[in-house]
């Protein structure tokens, strides 16, 4: 847990927005509970980005009737104050459709020095301000007058009603503020709250992966923010077009229409979006490797069935826990070691997607409803297929 100033915790204490509460996604469950296994690599022991040591994990979901569908979700890659005590960061690109805010820095520096912010897409500029006041007020920033925050987002506007840009400084402080090791709450949950993927309710997934002690003994974390679209395979099984909803589905079979189909549903079937994919290692790797193993988190999103559309923004953020004062003083990371890291990133970008899935509810929202994955249909079809393990 973060531990704010005393001025900035005690506006936070007035928030009335729900965090960390016990929620209807908790009555899902992962795919990996569910017998869906990805790739090789064995997960660390909460599958999650905080498997990675010293991260930290907060969110703040907002709702208010079927209108307000939105939240925060921050990662910190440790509880410390990051503008004195930096971590090697990188960004990779995949549609740069979007709006990441302080990402031109981190690529240029290659260090990142405030907690990665996600919100929705109109809230990026209260969300960025919220966590200046953050970062000013910690100690030891008394003279600081330049500091690079960092905050992506998704558009959430079907589920919510963006234009009112409900997310509030309070809403961000609290959930640094509430930021903490352990396991992290899934699906609409925070930032993922609002959020479509594949014509079903998208939302907030982890994963990690753990290297054996021969290739080092790493981990990997990722944590996604899922609002994009595509055709949606999950262990390779073609699940979107089982359940009839993927892209180029109307104008593959423009038939269906005519004879009775449902015809095209606006959103549903759209390759446009965003996801935010944020990759977390305790390797010692420098800006140059994160930035190696940042683009293989864009070959576990394809997995999936994304194709980076026009209208998608797809972004990777990752971080090394290792603080840069430190990284001089240790082993430089080999090129040949780095193969094993990619495995990992691929696959656990690729689980954490399928869990942003598997855990969100159905959201009525401010122009429409997002309805779960179907898990009964989605298991029979991954059963046809030989996915599931037992």
């Amino acid at each position: 847990m973060v531990s704010l100033p005393r001025a900035v915790s005690a506006v936070t204490s007035l928030s009335l927005c729900v965090a960390g509460a016990p929620s209807a996604a908790q009555q899902r469950q992962t795919a990996r509970q569910l017998g869906v296994v990805v790739g090789v690599l064995p997960p660390g022991s909460l599958n999650a980005i905080t498997d990675v040591s010293g991260v930290l994990v907060g969110q703040v979901t907002v709702r208010s009737g079927d209108s307000i569908n939105t939240g925060v979700t921050v990662v910190l890659p440790h509880g410390g104050n990051l503008f004195r005590d930096k971590v090697p960061g990188a960004v990779v690109v995949g549609n740069g459709f979007g709006k990441l805010m302080g990402f031109t820095q981190v690529q240029e520096l290659g260090e990142l020095e405030s907690p990665i912010v996600l919100t929705c897409t109109l809230c990026v500029p209260r969300a960025a301000d919220a966590t200046l006041t953050y970062l000013l007020s910690l100690l030891g920033n008394e003279s600081v007058r330049s500091i690079n925050v960092v905050v992506g987002e998704t558009n959430d506007g079907t589920l919510n009603h963006i234009r009112a840009r409900p997310i509030t400084e309070r809403d961000v402080l609290r959930a640094i503020e509430e930021a903490r090791p352990g396991p992290v709450e899934q699906g609409s949950v925070g930032a993922g709250r609002g959020t479509i993927a594949f014509g079903f309710k998208g939302g907030i997934g982890t994963s990690s992966r753990h290297l054996p002690d021969r290739l080092g003994g790493w981990i990997v974390g990722v944590l996604v923010q899922t609002n994009y679209g595509g055709i949606l395979q999950i262990a390779g099984a073609p699940v979107g077009i089982e359940l009839g909803r993927y892209y180029l589905r109307d104008e593959l079979a423009p038939d269906e229409r005519r004879e009775g189909g449902t015809g095209k549903r606006e959103g549903l079937d759209s390759p446009d979006g965003s996801v935010m994919i944020v990759l977390a290692t305790d390797a010692p790797l420098e800006h140059r490797n994160l930035t190696r193993l940042a683009r293989r988190a864009l070959a576990g999103l394809a997995r999936t069935g994304s194709s980076m559309s026009n209208g998608s923004g797809d972004y990777v953020i990752a971080f090394s826990s290792v603080p840069v004062a430190r990284l001089g003083s240790m082993p430089r990371m080999p090129n040949d070691a780095m193969s094993p890291l990619f495995q990992a990133a691929i696959e656990a970008t690729e689980e954490a997607i399928y869990n942003s899935l598997f855990m969100a509810t159905t959201v009525e929202g401010y122009r429409g409803t997002a309805t779960a994955l179907p898990l009964d249909s989605t298991l029979a079809i991954l059963q046809r297929h030989g996915v599931l393990r037992q």
